[in-house]
């Protein structure tokens, strides 16, 4: 049928006279004929998977490049410098994992009923949906990074080795798996839930005891107190404050260790500095025989 043909019959009756429905009448037929045909190629090449605009073409080639990668890595919480192909995998994820929590964000605002501005640049579902196909842990709700060592550790003891304890013992895909796992111990308290479940029935960690924590770190104020008792059990020993300089004081500490004070350096550091020093502070060596001359 040419794309020019129109129903014969100028009205109802002409039409109705050439057996065709009156409602039809000078209907351009050829035309609408076209138009259902494209559309039925449409349908069909979409059912192939054809894509239609150069954003779309863009987002294909990317996550063809990111399912590569991840069949390679055996994961898709991929580094910042990530490439596959020539593809900058690491920075289109990172932008991707940017716009997931953009749209996480706006379907929780509208679930508030909180206003929403804009939803430019969050992805849809479906492009969610391809990405969770891949891996499913993509975008974690915590650091990318401790996501990547978690799946390098899994891949580590399914490949058969034994959970790595301290820094450099284990060092896969650039990531220190050591370093994460002894992180992880040392840092439980500070993880959520759902990282603490994955780690106990995935690799199996558990966290540090408090014998394995490392101690806080001293203070200055910390510091000048076990100083000063150095030179206070000094004063009591010897009766005077004459500390001769290299002299080294031996004290226990709060942890009953013994500690190597080096009382002498000390005491002539307080005494250059006492312009600096508080007033409580200078009253308390003054009364244990502190000479300031």
């Amino acid at each position: 049928m040419p794309f020019t043909y129109r129903v014969t019959g100028r009205d109802d009756q002409e039409a109705e006279a050439e057996g065709w429905p009156a409602a039809l009448a000078s209907f351009p037929l050829g035309q609408w004929i076209a138009d259902a045909r494209r559309v039925d190629r449409v349908l069909q090449l979409a059912k192939l998977g054809m894509v239609w605009s150069h954003f779309d073409v863009a987002w294909e080639e990317y996550l063809a490049a990111a399912r590569g990668w991840a069949a390679e890595a055996g994961h898709l919480p991929a580094p910042l410098d990530a490439t596959y192909q020539g593809y900058r995998v690491g920075i289109w994820l990172k932008n991707a994992r940017a716009a997931a929590q953009r749209a996480a964000e706006i379907e929780q605002r509208r679930a508030q009923g909180l206003p929403v501005q804009s939803v430019a640049g969050a992805p849809s579902e479906e492009r969610r949906e391809q990405l969770e196909k891949i891996d499913p842990s993509w975008c974690p709700a915590w650091p990318v990074e401790w996501q990547r060592a978690f799946h390098l550790v899994r891949q580590h003891l399914d490949a058969g080795g034994t959970l790595p304890v301290s820094p450099g013992e284990v060092v896969h895909q650039g990531e220190d798996l050591g370093r994460w796992a002894r992180s992880v111990r040392l840092g439980w308290d500070k993880l959520t839930g759902v990282q603490q479940w994955m780690c106990e029935h995935v690799p199996g960690i558990q966290p540090a005891t408090e014998n394995e924590k490392p101690q806080p770190r001293r203070t200055q104020a910390d510091k000048w107190a076990m100083n000063y008792a150095a030179a206070k059990q000094f004063y009591e020993r010897e009766g005077h404050l004459r500390v001769p300089r290299k002299h080294i004081e031996t004290i226990a500490g709060e942890d009953h260790e013994e500690r190597q004070i080096r009382l002498g350096s000390w005491i002539g550091n307080q005494r250059s500095r006492a312009a600096t020093l508080t007033p409580e502070r200078i009253e308390q060596l003054s009364a244990i025989g502190m000479r300031w001359t």
